[in-house]
C-alpha cells in the first residue's frame, strides 16, 4: 500500500525491512480508530507483515464500527449487525504513519484506512475517512486545515487494574492539592511526563510542554501541531501510549471528560487554515485581525457548534463538564484570547488561530475536527456574518446560545441538523446518532452511585 501524499512516514518501510533483518524490530501493529477513538487491531510478526499485509492489508470485522464502549454488539447500524452476518471490513495500511513505538520493545505501529472487501469503496461510517472527506472538500476552495490538540488527563497512583477491582472508587491522585503550572507539584509526576514525552517523540511526536493542571493529579502534555489528518493520527496514538506507559508503571490515567465533581478533562483542539501559498488564511484587517476568511470561519464555527455538538461531546459524561467558571464554555461566544468563550482567538500573526475549548479528553479526533473543518466550510459557502466580539465574561452573557446540556439534546439537534446531512451524509448522520442512543438507552438503565445514596435508606 502506498503512503498518503504529502506525508513522510518517521519510519520508511526501506528502514523498517532493516530494522527487522537486524533483529530490532519483531511486531508490527496494524491499528484502526473506531468510533469511540480508540485503536483497535491486530499485532503481526514483523516478517509477516512486510511479506504479505504491508502490500495487501488485513482484515477486522466490520463489528469495530458497530459496538458500544463495552464491545456489546447492538442494534440499529445499518453497515453491520447479525442480518448481515458480521462480515470483515479491509484494513488498508497507510505506510506514511509506520513509526517506532518506543514503550512496546522490538514493537512498530501504523494506522490503517478502511474499505469494503469487495473493493466498492471506503466506509464512510469510518472516521479517519470522515475527516479525509472534510479535508477534501476544503481543499476543493484552496484551502488546508492544520490542528492542535490539547489533552488533560487525571493520573492515579492506583494501577488500572486495582482502580477496576474497586469500582474506580477512592482512588489515590497523583497530586493533592491543585498544581496548575506548579513545578514542585508537576516534579512528583515527572518521572511519567517524562517517559511519555520522550517516548511521543521516539515515535515521532513532537513533544512540546508539560504542566499541571486544576484537578487533582491532573496534568496535560502538549505536542506541536500538524496538518489535520496528521494531528489526529497524533492525537490517539499518543492517548493509547500514554494509557500503556502509566499501566507499566503500575499507575492510571483517565482521560474521562469528568472523573469527579472537580475540574474536567477538556482537549481544546487549535485550529487554523492555510491557503495555497502556505501563509494564514484566516489574518487580515477585519475586527481581531481576522480576514474575510477568518470572519466567515468562525462565524460558520458558531453556527454549527449546537448541530455538530455530538462531534465534540460523543458521551452522556461530556455533557458534566458544562458548568460555570469552570473554564468549561457554555457560551457560544467569541473572543480574543478569552478563556470563558467557546471559541478562543490565539496566537500572533502566521500563528493566529482559534481554539475550540468545548472538546474534552473523550472526544474522538478525527470527528471532531472533521465537524471544525465542516463548519468553517458551513460559514464560507454561506458568507455568514460574525458577530460581535465578547470582551467581558462569556459566562454572564445573558443572550448566548448556549452548549447543550445533555446527550439527549445534542442528538436531537443532530438528527434535525440539514447542515450535517449536507456536509457528512445522511449515513454518517445516521451511524452517529445510533451511537449516541446506544449511550443513552445504557445510561437510562444503570443505577448511579448517586441514586444509592440519596435512596437506599432514606427514601
Amino acid at each position: 500500500m502506498e503512503a498518503t501524499p504529502g506525508r513522510t512516514a518517521p519510519l520508511a518501510l526501506d528502514e523498517l525491512r532493516a530494522a527487522v533483518a537486524a533483529g530490532e524490530i519483531d511486531t508490527v501493529v496494524l491499528a484502526l480508530t473506531d468510533m469511540q477513538g480508540r485503536l483497535q487491531g491486530k499485532r503481526f510478526h514483523a516478517r509477516y507483515f512486510l511479506d504479505q499485509v504491508a502490500e495487501h492489508g488485513s482484515e477486522g470485522c466490520d463489528y469495530l464500527l458497530a459496538v458500544d464502549v463495552d464491545m456489546n454488539t447492538v442494534d440499529g447500524y445499518a453497515m453491520s449487525g447479525w442480518a448481515r452476518g458480521y462480515g470483515d471490513l479491509a484494513m488498508v495500511p497507510d505506510l506514511a504513519t509506520l513509526r517506532r513505538i518506543p514503550w512496546q520493545p522490538g514493537s512498530a505501529l501504523l494506522l490503517a484506512d478502511l474499505a469494503w472487501p469487495d473493493g466498492s469503496g471506503e466506509v464512510a461510517a469510518s472516521p479517519r475517512q470522515i475527516l479525509r472527506r472534510q479535508l477534501d472538500r476544503l481543499a476543493a476552495h484552496g484551502l488546508t486545515a492544520y490542528a492542535g490538540t490539547e489533552l488533560e488527563f487525571v493520573v492515579y497512583r492506583d494501577s488500572y487494574e486495582d482502580a477496576w477491582r474497586r469500582g474506580y472508587r477512592d482512588l489515590t491522585p497523583a497530586n493533592q492539592y491543585n498544581v496548575d503550572y506548579s513545578l514542585l507539584g508537576t516534579a512528583r509526576v515527572e518521572p511519567l511526563l517524562r517517559r511519555i514525552r520522550t517516548e511521543m517523540a521516539g515515535a515521532g511526536l513532537v513533544p512540546e510542554s508539560a504542566k499541571g493542571e486544576c484537578n487533582l493529579g491532573q496534568h496535560e502534555i502538549a505536542f506541536r501541531y500538524a496538518d489535520a489528518l496528521t494531528c489526529a493520527d497524533h492525537h490517539v496514538i499518543y492517548k493509547n501510549g500514554a494509557k500503556e506507559i502509566a499501566a507499566q508503571e503500575g499507575v492510571s490515567v483517565t482521560f474521562m471528560a469528568k472523573p469527579n465533581a472537580r475540574e474536567g478533562n477538556s482537549c481544546h483542539i487549535h485550529f487554523s487554515l492555510r491557503d495555497a501559498d502556505g501563509r494564514s488564511a484566516m489574518l487580515g484587517d477585519g475586527p481581531a485581525h481576522l480576514s474575510e476568511v477568518g470572519q466567515r470561519v468562525l462565524a460558520g464555527l458558531l453556527a454549527t457548534m449546537c448541530e455538530f455538538s455530538l462531534l465534540f461531546a460523543p458521551n452522556v459524561n461530556s455533557y458534566k463538564r458544562y458548568q460555570p467558571g469552570s473554564f468549561a464554555p457554555t457560551a457560544l461566544r467569541w473572543g480574543t484570547d478569552n478563556r470563558t468563550c467557546a471559541l478562543r482567538l490565539a496566537g500572533h500573526g502566521q500563528g493566529m488561530r482559534v481554539e475550540n475549548r468545548v472538546p474534552g479528553g473523550d472526544v474522538n479526533p478525527y470527528l471532531a475536527i472533521a465537524g471544525l473543518v465542516a463548519g468553517a466550510l458551513h460559514g464560507l459557502d454561506g458568507g455568514l456574518e460574525l458577530g460581535p466580539e465578547c470582551t467581558g465574561n462569556a459566562y454572564d452573557d445573558p443572550d448566548a446560545e448556549r452548549v447543550p446540556a445533555t446527550l439527549r439534546d445534542a442528538l436531537a439537534l443532530w438528527e434535525s441538523s440539514t447542515t450535517a446531512r449536507s456536509a457528512f451524509g445522511d449515513e454518517v448522520v445516521a451511524h452517529y446518532a445510533n451511537q449516541a442512543r446506544v449511550e443513552l438507552a445504557a445510561f437510562d438503565a444503570a443505577v448511579t452511585d448517586w441514586e444509592l445514596f440519596r435512596g437506599f435508606e432514606r427514601l
